[in-house]
């Protein structure tokens, strides 16, 4: 089966996390059965490549039926947080009211998904995706050593995304 995985950037004033969900829920409804839309905090990924793997692995969760949660836009923020227990993945990556890079991962929607999330996220930017060494460090308890070890922290991330397919 073929999906369609798009992933972006926003600069976003969060005033209303329900109704926020509402909306985004309803653009999902209006674009069909299967699409899913889930927003992560941005300070959490170590760039586009961490996200669109943690989608695959979403995806491929489903397609085994191995999947942690229920919902695909939830099960994207289990793979990409590395944690098994939903609400560790929503503490890490979960976005809350105030001011926040957003990365939106949109999940075999129509194309001008990004447009409909601009009027309710605000700006588009992709550099919020760009990721801070010192925030993915904390976050995720990652050591200098683990750093030289592997490469980058994007492929520390990636490997541990990966590892949860392994750990079931």
């Amino acid at each position: 089966m073929e999906y369609d995985i798009k992933i972006a950037g926003f600069e976003s004033e969060i005033v209303d996390l329900k109704s926020l969900m509402t909306q985004i829920k309803d653009i999902c409804h209006e674009m069909g059965s299967g699409c899913a839309i889930q927003l992560l905090r941005a300070d959490g990924i170590a760039g586009q490549e961490h996200v669109l793997q943690a989608t695959i692995q979403a995806i491929k969760s489903f397609e085994r039926d191995e999947n942690i949660a229920k919902d695909p836009g939830l099960e994207i923020c289990v793979r990409a947080s590395a944690q098994r227990q939903i609400s560790l993945a929503l503490e890490i990556l979960g976005i809350r009211e105030g001011s926040m890079g957003v990365c939106a991962v949109a999940l075999n929607c129509e194309k001008d998904v990004f447009n409909r999330l601009e009027e309710i996220l605000g700006g588009r930017n992709d550099d919020v995706l760009n990721p801070d060494a010192s925030i993915l460090k904390e976050i995720y308890r990652i050591s200098d050593e683990e750093i030289e070890a592997f490469g980058s922290l994007k492929r520390i991330l990636i490997e541990r995304t990966a590892l949860l397919t392994v750990e079931i």
